[in-house]
């Protein structure tokens, strides 16, 4: 395991990853905006240029590959916004993540609680 990821199934945020991420998470930020997301669902390909994303960028996205868009750079906060475009909501990214179906992620969320709260 590498020193940048202690924690297996995590990926670390630090100044290189955040400058190879930029792209993809300006991307993912204009995605507040329902304009913006049209326009992405209009036509993905125009939309990656216009941010000029990386060839390993847009090819995360269009295999709609969370793990991949981390080691891309992609920021789990920016990329909750490109998420939801297609109805996936946080646990569903924390199960495609840790490799659990949603269902089992909110468990293992709501057994974690038990051991920490009793």
């Amino acid at each position: 395991m590498s020193q940048n990821n202690p924690i297996p199934g995590t990926y670390f945020m630090d100044g290189p990853a955040a400058t190879k991420g930029y792209p993809l998470n300006k991307m993912c930020y204009s995605f507040n905006n329902a304009e913006a997301r049209a326009e992405f669902l209009r036509d993905e390909e125009a939309y990656f240029d216009k941010f000029k994303l990386s060839e390993e960028q847009k090819e995360a996205v269009r295999k709609r590959d969370v793990i991949a868009l981390l080691e891309a750079g992609g920021s789990i906060y920016y990329l909750a916004k490109f998420a939801g475009i297609f109805g996936l909501n946080v646990q569903d990214v924390g199960g495609l993540q840790t490799g659990m179906t949603t269902e089992e992620f909110k468990a293992f969320l709501v057994q974690q609680g038990e051991l920490v709260h009793g």
